[in-house]
């Protein structure tokens, strides 16, 4: 018998704040953490802007021992991590540390190790690499480093699907309680990419803003879009089975209901424009939660601010509900978080999980100009109060990676 799963703790580290409750009011009022990039010198660099994590101190949640032998992708995850185990309430006693799992992706992993520890060795030589440079580096090891944190025994990936991985990884951790192989899972992702060679692979590839205007930068479905714009941080939600998390007290945010996960199996970077293999993801994800398109339906859509993503995208939510698609409440939060990669989709998760507790429909700031190609409810500018039973949170990555997460009102 399939098991019900439930959202029992959220955390995260997002360029809006250091934790769940400051993103979250940030994200309802409309807040743009996009500014100026200070991580390095940006002025050879045709984009400017970045969403970074400022004010962050990872000792606050590992020891300073542990902080120098980790990337801070990693240190993004574990803190994100610590702040959803401890808002869930869960303890060492809490769950059998077999039946307890860690799936925490990320998309490109520890680049700012390997960027510091290549530089060592073409300046001074193999001797001067660090022995800890593989374990910082490696994608996994975020996920690996949770589980050590918490003494979870159980089924532990570190999913890499580019900017789905988090999506995925809640959804995979979905169907392994679903299915009776965990009772509790830490599931999310982390990306701290913000580095002068990221940057200038995206540059190359042309996927960011080359705005200088902060507010006109990271513009989902405005008719003046011209890419994304880079961000970072972590999030992770709990996941618990149902009876579970009654049995021992649980504050119950919201209920998983449905996942869908395809592939484009079109283009390296491209979304399929006929929106085939992504509308089946929203699909598969909405029929198993038993969801029809009406104005109890909240969508946080992935909604990029490039071209063919916001266009593809709108496209796929017609095929998925049809003119229906209409009625959607409908929004991007990219707009004020930038684009986390690997963390995206669980911010944008945690996102969709508040909207509906809370019945706030967070906006999609800074939008301008219709674009005939994007022309369902986005939610412009400011949050609407309204009674929501569903959420959707869709992502859509390089390699044509497709996700789609379905949560209900509890």
């Amino acid at each position: 018998m399939e098991k019900r799963v439930v959202v029992t703790g959220l955390g995260a580290i997002t360029p809006l704040g250091n934790d769940v409750k400051t993103t979250w009011n940030n994200m309802k009022a409309g807040v743009c953490g996009i500014d100026t990039v200070t991580k390095f010198d940006i002025s050879e660099y045709k984009c400017t802007l970045a969403g970074e994590v400022r004010g962050f101190d990872p000792t606050l949640h590992m020891p300073k021992g542990e902080v120098r032998k980790t990337d801070l992708y990693t240190q993004y995850a574990v803190a994100a991590a610590t702040q959803a185990y401890e808002d869930s309430g869960m303890t060492a006693e809490s769950v059998a540390p077999d039946r307890f799992g860690v799936y925490i992706g990320s998309g490109i992993g520890g680049i700012h190790t390997l960027i510091t520890e290549h530089t060592k060795l073409i300046e001074k030589g193999p001797t001067r690499v660090s022995p800890f440079f593989v374990p910082m580096m490696i994608s996994n090891i975020a996920s690996g480093t949770v589980a050590i944190k918490y003494n979870a025994q159980g089924p532990n990936i570190g999913i890499v699907t580019a900017c789905a991985t988090s999506t995925n990884s809640i959804g995979e951790a979905f169907r392994a309680i679903r299915h009776g192989y965990a009772d509790a899972m830490l599931a999310g992702g982390s990306e701290a990419a913000i580095t002068p060679l990221c940057f200038a692979g995206f540059i190359s590839c042309q996927a960011l803003s080359q705005s200088t205007d902060k507010n006109r930068a990271s513009i989902p479905f405005d008719a003046e879009r011209g890419g994304f714009v880079m961000g970072e941080g972590g999030a992770v939600v709990m996941l618990e089975e149902y009876e579970h998390a009654v049995k021992r007290g649980a504050k119950i945010y919201a209920e998983v209901v449905g996942y869908g996960c395809t592939n484009d199996a079109y283009h390296m970077t491209a979304p399929n424009p006929e929106a085939i293999a992504s509308s089946r993801a929203i699909e598969l994800a909405a029929q198993q939660g038993g969801i029809v398109a009406d104005r109890d339906v909240y969508v946080n859509a992935h909604g990029t601010g490039t071209p063919l993503n916001d266009k593809t995208e709108t496209t796929a939510l017609k095929r998925a509900f049809g003119a229906d698609a209409y009625k959607l409440h409908v929004s991007s939060t990219k707009s004020m978080t930038g684009h986390m990669l690997g963390a995206a989709g669980g911010v944008e998760a945690i996102a969709s999980i508040l909207a509906l507790d809370e019945g706030i429909i967070p906006p999609t700031i800074n939008y301008r100009v219709k674009d005939e190609a994007c022309d369902l409810d986005i939610t412009p500018n400011e949050a609407v109060s309204t009674k929501l039973t569903y959420a959707l949170s869709t992502s859509l990555g390089f390699g044509g990676h497709n996700g789609c997460l379905a949560f209900k009102k509890v």
